[in-house]
């Protein structure tokens, strides 16, 4: 057996693999977007116009951890926030809350739209019956006094701490504090979210104080960022609010991947139709393209939403690209008169330098949208982008190596006809 047909066979089993996989994990249904799972999408602006630049990534993260916990208590069922900067000449920084199944838009708004709070609260433990009880109670000691924190680390041990910055006020307010109450957990909330837990070792005077714990540098990064951002968060406007329904999500569902299943059929059987056993090659590479591209939406995870399945038919159009230019390429060699391993090897050849560059200019395409464009233009361009990348890998390199696999050695009419076009047939294919 030939290094081609062993090959064939290896890529024809991991095919098979990765199609049992994204058939498998059906059970696990594929990340959609709110335009086809339906629900609420509220879309903020920030403003970061009084933020350092070198601070702003800190800032944007840490406004989406505040954003998530206020989303978490709602409830609703595996929300999506994340934060987005559209380039440009324009540069705008967005956070972008998606809630599945939330019906009460003004309410999702009105408590995400709050201003986080940041407070101080002392540990405090009753006896209920023979059942210990802790509960946190209030200090008065809130975000607004707060004025920074900052990562130091121990001049001995190494070991990060953070250091607390009170402006007159609150360091008042906390020489009271730690006064009366050294030797108890005085907890940091943040969204009525415990973030910290330290025990007060002594009377604090001078608004400064340390937290320490054994943090790791990431734990104690983390910290800082919460404190300094979580009663300060950057000003956020609300731009749009997008609603599906349940019915149209799965109306627009359905009709996606109706007309993903139409275009690989029209694909296939234009291929098969046009180019004989070159076209079935090639629609078996197409077919793998589709799996790889499945399993890769699976593993990343892609967020698929309505563009995004445009954007993956129009890559299955796309992926065919290389193949026709390649079979193009072949048909002329084997009209000049070449043996089919001539031909084929001389096609591949000659057609490398189109479908390179034409599969880079749609890269760039892709990777310029995805760059500048909102949520739902970005979906289109990574899946686009995806699909030109997998779609080298099927055309250049699986059509290939199946097409050397079949290995045909016969001079007859049959194979003339196997390899010819439309209604016509080669001159003379010689092996």
């Amino acid at each position: 057996m030939s290094s081609y047909r062993i090959w064939s066979v290896i890529i024809i089993i991991c095919a098979v693999l990765l199609a049992w996989f994204v058939v498998v994990s059906l059970k696990f249904p594929f990340k959609l977007g709110l335009d086809l799972a339906g629900g609420t999408e509220l879309t903020y602006s920030a403003d970061l116009s009084q933020v350092p630049v070198a601070q702003q990534g800190d800032s944007m993260a840490a406004l989406k951890e505040v954003i998530e916990r206020r989303v978490n208590l709602f409830g609703v069922s595996e929300p999506v926030v994340q934060t987005e900067s559209a380039g440009g000449l324009n540069t705008q920084n967005r956070l972008i809350v998606d809630l599945p199944g939330v019906t009460d838009v003004q309410q999702a708004i009105a408590q995400i739209g709050q201003t986080p709070t940041l407070d101080f609260r002392l540990a405090t433990t009753t006896m209920i019956g023979t059942t210990t009880y802790q509960a946190f109670l209030s200090t008065g000691l809130t975000g607004r006094f707060l004025s920074g924190a900052t990562l130091e680390f121990n001049s001995t041990t190494n070991q990060p701490y953070i250091g607390l910055q009170f402006n007159s006020q609150g360091a008042t307010l906390f020489d009271t504090i730690t006064k009366e109450h050294t030797g108890q957990i005085l907890g940091i909330f943040l969204d009525n979210q415990p973030i910290s837990e330290p025990v007060i070792d002594q009377e604090i005077s001078g608004g400064q104080a340390q937290i320490t714990g054994g943090f790791t540098v990431a734990q104690a990064n983390d910290l800082v960022r919460n404190l300094n951002y979580g009663a300060l968060p950057v000003p956020i406007t609300l731009e749009n609010t997008q609603t599906v329904g349940p019915s149209l999500g799965a109306s627009a569902l359905g009709a996606g991947v109706q007309a993903a299943f139409i275009g690989f059929l029209a694909v296939v059987l234009f291929l098969i139709l046009w180019y004989r056993l070159p076209g079935l090659v090639a629609s078996l590479a197409l077919v793998i393209y589709v799996v790889i591209s499945l399993a890769a939406f699976k593993v990343i995870p892609v967020t698929l939403t309505a563009a995004g399945l445009a954007g993956f038919v129009l890559s299955i159009g796309m992926a065919v690209d290389a193949n026709i230019l390649i079979f193009e390429r072949m048909k002329e060699e084997l009209r000049r008169g070449k043996t089919l391993d001539v031909a084929i090897h001389e096609g591949f050849h000659r057609a490398w330098l189109s479908i390179r560059d034409s599969n880079i200019s749609s890269i760039i395409t892709a990777a310029v949208l995805f760059w500048i464009g909102t949520s739902s233009v970005k979906g289109f361009a990574l899946t686009l982008g995806l699909g030109v990348l997998i779609s080298m890998l099927t055309a250049i390199t699986i059509s290939r190596t199946f097409l050397f696999a079949l290995s045909l050695r016969s001079k007859n009419a049959f194979t003339r006809f196997l390899f010819g076009t439309g209604l016509r047939v080669n001159n003379s294919p010689k092996q």
